[in-house]
Order: structure tokens, then sequence, then C-alpha cells
């Protein structure tokens, strides 16, 4: 064992070693394409609003049955789902739903739900919105 001492001390330097770390991570997002494809709408049409009455909704939806979204109002984003159930995601104060006339983006939680209170909309320009609440809707009575 000596002998290996000494002959590392009267070895010459060799290059200095480098040690290097590599981080992997994983992001995944989801985009919620709109159900109407074109140019920005000009302004929420108010007849259309009064096709559906709202009702309590959900605190969360699962992200993998949300199959398109539409504008409706100007603080809100109607959501189609797999099985034709309609949701209404209200955004958070001084959030203009506008601004996500061509998709959004969702970054989802490990649970695989689109929760309010706790995630937001991301809209291809950059702008984000949180989920004030999800209202349920169905479609309103015609009156005689």
């Amino acid at each position: 064992m000596l002998y290996s001492v000494l002959l590392l001390m009267n070895a010459p330097a060799a290059d200095p070693v480098q040690w290097a770390q590599l981080s992997i991570e994983q992001r995944i997002i989801i985009r919620v394409p709109m159900a109407r494809k074109g140019r920005a709408p000009s302004r929420p049409v108010p007849e259309s609003r009064d096709e559906w009455k709202e009702k309590k909704g959900p605190r969360c939806i699962a992200l993998r049955s949300i199959r398109s979204a539409s504008i409706i109002m100007d603080n809100a984003i109607d959501l189609l789902l797999a099985d034709n159930h309609r949701y209404r995601a209200r955004l958070a104060r001084g959030c203009n739903s506008m601004g996500f006339y061509s998709g959004f983006y969702v970054e989802p939680d490990d649970d695989g739900s689109l929760c309010s209170g706790r995630d937001e909309l991301q809209a291809r320009s950059g702008a984000s919105c949180a989920i004030d609440s999800f209202r349920r809707l169905e479609q309103a009575e015609p009156d005689d």
C-alpha cells in the first residue's frame, strides 16, 4: 500500500477531472383548441348567453375529458367535454377571455385535473388567467 501512495505522489499531474451533472425534467403542456377556428371575434354575442343556464359546478374537471372551448362572455370560457356536458370557466377578476380566442394551454397537475382556485389558463399570446370557478351549463328552456 505504501508503494501505491509513493507512486501517486511522484506521478505527473494529469488534466483536472471535470464533473458534470445532468438533470432531465419532463414538462407536459396540453393545448385546448377553440370550437370555431378563424379570426378573433369582435365581441361575444349577447343572445348566445341566454341559450345556457348556469348551475353550480364542480371544483375540478378532468383534463382528458375537455375537447374544445368557446368564448361566449367577456370574463369566461365555455368548455365542451367528451360526454357533451358543458362547463363555464369563470376567469379571475381583471382577465378578459378575448385573449384566448385562438386556444389556450394548460400545464397539468399530478392529479390530471383542471381546478378552480389552483390552475391557470395560458393564452398563446403569453397572457395567463387564473380560474375563479366552474359553472355547469344546461340548455335554457325556450319561452312560450
